[in-house]
């Protein structure tokens, strides 16, 4: 009743400044009715399109108010304040009304549209049902649809000669088939699907427009028809002729803009490679060109060409131009000279980072980080990367007091080469896409957690990374090598340990040897779809290899277990596996349901009993389960004392398994707002000492639930967030109390970028 009143309120509020002779446009109703006698297929899609065709749209309702309309009567009608003028130039709308409508426009619009889909002689009315006292009309289209003209042959006009056999050949492979619907849309891509192939086949300057279709009934008294493709007359006659590339011209070293010099040419693999001195060796550089002397023109190898030489991070500007030769000799084939100018980026640059960093652990702070980046290091492409990292992190928004501080220093090195650098070699020919880079890494990096201890970390890396296509992306890492030493520990940090015999174990081994591999799915980019869909895999297996050259160690002190060791050092062996599933609605512009849904598990062997600290999993924070606080979420049901605030330390597990959805939406400008549900969880496979931590049959009833808002400063992609969430269902809880809705003491979160 309440709502009813309020709309009711609502729509006098904005029925009094309809003027007298005027009624609000209400909506539109369009009905189609098929003849008994015809056969229409995909009904609800040709609705669909000619609803498009009626204009003008009413104006918007929400829950079966107008607020675009009640904010422009109030601003340009009454006055206004500052918050109705805001409004206004939000949502507001100007009035639509009966008298804006044009029927027969509409209807000969209507009418064009059925006839562009093989709908002739359709019979189409149009009605208007008005109510004076609601102060709205609603206007009716009614279509009685006949049967639709369908395609009979498919056949090039003879007349095409000396074209006909090329013609020919296109009209065999078409998707237009006998028995299709005319459709004019269909026609045009026919045309451009057409034109593709022959700019495939070398047609360097065919043209679209130069193909014309003709359809014939004469033939049929039954609604079918002869469609006719055939050129144009005067269609020049270099456009069709297919075009070979004679000459190519590679400038290595092109500066836009700088004085002409002499340059020294070099024959490699029958290309020109003109530079003046030496800036990339023509072998390494060849790989990445497709195109082939004598080949015919092609589009395709142009953009493969063009992406492949921008990809390897040496080239600021890719442009490749096409000359056409003079030539008495070309009766059937014309050729091309393709130049290929390359302009690079300066070989040497530094950059300097000064960052307000957010973490998943609920750490923020300033960092200051430079990078020194030495391009074309060996002629080859190649590109030396050193940097060098400063931290200084405070804990915020945590429940614990432990560990409120943390210093990090980090020296890096990255060397990437734009080839495949391994024992086998590799024919560039086979990676259409792009070509795989090889990325030696190696990092040096101290941590200091005030309280608690000190870490020194050494890690290393050997692999490939290959973009198979626009939008899936592989990378393999054979050779991944993580050392940590405890430099320090606390006698708190110390008493954190021995409280959780788990714990210590998976502290205890510092060497991680192992591969690599992760498969991302980016279909985000796809900017055109509603649908869109992202997927990360990860596969990590550690200790496999080196387990050949390990040694047995010594007897552990506290239980006498043997362990085996490489180099002296304890090292991990496990088998760890996550994937990250996303999928993204478009409800409108800049709207969106976004939904993902994350699973992982780690399962230790061999030489361990369990995970790595580093390599384990954890729930709650600002991208994962934002109602709980980083690492304050499970494992399972379990509940740290209350006395305890060194907990966090524990709450960890080696599955993980966590679900989230959110409707982003426009608020202003550049300030964006969200609405949110996250629920997740940890747990341990094996009992790890902690009660209600090891996963069951019961799972469901342990996720963590929260939900909440949150805005957003979303400036071209660089994304400030603020979430506040309230949990709903606590899994420490004891179970039949855990439903606990406290949206009165929600968590603060702090991020940058979005959460998934």
């Amino acid at each position: 009743m309440l709502s009813l009143a309020i709309i009711t309120i609502y729509s006098c509020a904005v029925k009094k400044y309809v003027p007298e002779d005027e009624l609000l446009l209400d909506s539109y109703n369009l009905e189609i009715k098929v003849d008994s006698a015809a056969v229409v297929e995909d009904v609800d899609l040709l609705k669909a399109e000619l609803e498009k065709a009626i204009s003008p749209v009413p104006n918007t309702k929400v829950l079966g108010l107008r607020p675009g309309l009640h904010y422009y009567y109030k601003v340009n009608v009454d006055s206004a304040g500052w918050f109705r003028k805001f409004m206004n130039k939000k949502i507001g709308e100007a009035p639509v009304y009966l008298s804006d409508v044009e029927e027969e426009s509409t209807r000969d619009l209507i009418r064009n549209r059925l006839e562009n889909r093989g709908f002739f002689f359709s019979n189409i009315s149009s009605t208007v049902e008005r109510n004076e006292d609601a102060k709205e009309a609603t206007v009716g289209y009614k279509v009685n649809l006949p049967q639709p003209y369908t395609l009979e042959t498919y056949q090039v006009d003879r007349d095409s000669i000396p074209f006909y056999d090329v013609l020919e050949e296109q009209v065999q492979s078409s998707p237009i088939k006998k028995g299709s619907r005319f459709d004019l849309s269909a026609m045009k891509l026919e045309r451009d699907r057409i034109d593709q192939n022959f700019k495939e086949k070398g047609y360097y300057n065919f043209n679209s427009s130069f193909l014309i279709f003709q359809a014939d009934t004469n033939r049929y008294d039954n609604r079918k028809f002869d469609l006719f493709l055939k050129l144009k007359k005067d269609v020049p006659s270099k456009a069709v002729k297919p075009y070979r590339i004679k000459e190519i011209n590679v400038y290595p070293h092109n500066i836009v803009g700088a004085d002409s010099v002499a340059q020294d040419t070099t024959r490699f693999d029958n290309k020109n490679y003109i530079q003046d001195v030496e800036f990339f060796r023509e072998d390494r550089l060849d790989p990445f060109i497709t195109l082939r002397e004598g080949d015919l023109y092609s589009p395709e190898k142009s953009k493969a060409t063009s992406r492949r030489l921008g990809s390897i991070g040496a080239y600021k500007f890719v442009n490749i131009e096409y000359t056409e030769v003079d030539s008495i000799l070309n009766d059937s084939v014309n050729y091309l000279e393709a130049n290929i100018y390359l302009s690079p980026l300066n070989k040497r640059s530094l950059r300097a980072e000064l960052q307000g960093v957010t973490k998943s652990n609920d750490f923020a702070g300033p960092s200051l980080g430079l990078t020194f980046s030495n391009r074309n290091l060996f002629k080859g492409g190649e590109v030396l990367n050193l940097s060098a990292r400063a931290a200084y992190e405070v804990q915020i928004a945590s429940n614990s007091q432990a560990g409120l501080t943390s210093t990090e220093f980090a020296l890096g090195a990255d060397l990437i080469f734009p080839r495949v650098i391994a024992p086998i070699t590799f024919d560039s020919d086979i990676f259409e896409y792009s070509i795989p880079k090889t990325i030696a890494s190696a990092e040096a990096n101290l941590l200091n957690r005030s309280k608690l201890y000190g870490l020194l970390t050494f890690s290393g890396s050997f692999g490939y990374i290959w973009q198979a296509n626009k939008y899936v992306t592989h990378e393999f890492d054979p050779i991944a090598i993580n050392y940590v030493n405890l430099l320090y520990q606390s006698e708190e940090f110390d008493a954190i340990l021995n409280d959780n015999a788990f714990l210590r174990t998976s502290f205890d081994q510092q060497f991680i040897s192992g591969l690599n591999y992760s498969f991302t799915y980016n279909g985000m980019l796809r900017s055109n779809r509603k649908s869109l869909f992202f997927v990360n895999s990860n596969v990590d297996i550690a200790g496999n290899s080196i387990s050949l050259l390990a040694q047995e160690g010594d007897p552990d002190p506290a239980n006498g277990e043997v362990r085996d060791e490489f180099l002296g050092l304890e090292y991990a062996q496990y088998a760890k596996v996550d994937v990250d599933f996303r999928y993204h609605f478009i409800t409108g512009k800049e709207q969106r349901i976004a939904t993902r849904l994350f699973a992982g598990i780690g399962l230790p062997y061999g030489n361990s009993d369990v995970m790595p600290f580093s390599k384990q999993y954890f729930s709650g924070g600002a991208y994962s389960v934002r109602a709980f606080r980083t690492r304050s979420l499970g494992p399972g049901t379990y509940a740290p004392p209350a006395t305890d605030n060194r907990s966090f330390f524990d709450q960890s597990g080696n599955l993980r398994l966590e679900a989230n959805v959110e409707y982003r939406f426009p608020i202003f400008s550049y300030v964006k707002g969200a609405f949110f549900a996250d629920a997740g969880n940890v747990w341990n496979t094996t009992n790890n000492g902690l009660p209600g931590g090891k996963f069951s049959g019961n799972f469901y009833n342990e996720l963590g639930i929260g939900a909440g808002a949150g805005l957003r400063v979303d400036v071209q992609g660089f994304v400030i967030r603020f979430d506040l969430a309230a949990p709903l269902h606590d899994p420490s809880l004891p179970e039949g109390d855990r439903w606990v809705n406290d949206f009165a003491n929600p968590v603060f979160n702090f991020a940058i970028g979005y959460p998934f």
